[in-house]
């Protein structure tokens, strides 16, 4: 019985998430052609402000789209019956909403009621990657926007703790390849991490080890020197490679000296297909570059919405 529910399961969420050929890069260009323009100042904008939202936006495309898809379901409220993707633990440290809100409000000033806010974040998210000195490319549009957002489905984002084998089935049940993990996980190239998602490896590791073995050992240093056993202070933590505003292949480079995160980072490296990639990646940008675009542009064609929201942050 528990097989043929997981069956159904998988079955359900390849209906949703299949790409649909309906995307296309001139999905617009009739009905808003100023639209990519309009979503780049905004972006170009807010990174004047604020130089973490590039990692920001990355992060929030990727936790939208592993939820029934890229729908812009992370980007809705929590209501009075309800409590949305956003509010979900996976999601709670998730920011920069209003790059979005600021961009949907200027494309409806422009072409009301005809932009999705799923494919806004598309946009958005290539031009923080573009903007922060990595790859351009042409985002396929005309996704809908999805009217369910419940933050019990965060669970099924990926974890910062996830061991090879998961991480294997999570992408491989959005049809994703095991060149997609890695490349999608060279996004850690933008960002920062909290305490608490690394923990696991720098204090009781296990009954022999307070530090995980893998990890340099002056890097270990270094990170428990930030994030001591009893942390009290909120935001401690550290840049997920150190070139933390830049999309380069560094933190391929890192990886291989030990100097990976997450559990999940150094994943990469206990699957022979899995090293062999982080080594191409950290060898050469230009592959790196490559493989990138070549996912994300697969990872956002995973679909499921249902309308044209007005406002990102409520269904219509």
């Amino acid at each position: 019985m528990a097989s043929l529910v997981v069956l159904v399961s998988a079955v359900l969420i390849l209906r949703i998430l299949s790409p649909v050929d309906a995307l296309s890069t001139s999905y617009y260009d009739h009905t808003c052609p100023q639209l990519e323009a309009t979503v780049t100042a905004a972006v170009k904008k807010a990174m004047m402000n604020d130089k973490t939202v590039p990692a920001a936006l990355l992060r929030m495309q990727f936790h939208d789209c592993f939820i029934r898809g890229c729908d812009g379901s992370v980007l809705l409220n929590s209501t009075g019956g309800n409590v949305a993707e956003k509010d979900g633990p996976p999601n709670i440290s998730l920011h920069a909403f209003y790059v979005i809100d600021n961009a949907k409000k200027a494309v409806e000033a422009l072409c009301p009621g005809v932009v999705s806010c799923a494919d806004i974040l598309a946009l958005a998210t290539r031009d923080a990657v573009s903007l922060s000195g990595g790859p351009a490319w042409n985002v396929p549009k005309g996704r809908l926007d999805g009217r369910t957002s419940k933050a019990s489905d965060t669970r099924q984002i990926p974890a910062p703790t996830f061991n090879i084998s998961q991480l294997q089935q999570s992408f491989s049940q959005r049809g994703l390849s095991v060149e997609d993990l890695v490349a999608l996980s060279g996004g850690h190239t933008l960002g920062f991490a909290h305490c608490s998602s690394f923990q696991n490896r720098i204090h009781n590791f296990s009954p022999t080890a307070d530090v995980d073995p893998s990890l340099n050992p002056s890097f270990a240093a270094n990170l428990r020197n930030m994030c001591p056993l009893h942390n009290t202070v909120k935001n401690a933590g550290s840049t997920l490679d150190s070139t933390s505003t830049g999309f380069d292949n560094v933190y391929f480079k890192m990886l291989l000296q030990g100097q990976g995160i997450f559990s999940s980072d150094q994943a990469l490296l206990t699957n022979p297909q899995t090293k062999a990639l982080v080594s191409k990646f950290a060898s050469s940008q230009q592959e790196f570059n490559k493989a990138f675009i070549k996912s994300m542009i697969k990872m956002t064609s995973l679909i499921g919405g249902q309308e044209i929201r007005l406002d990102c942050k409520v269904v219509r």
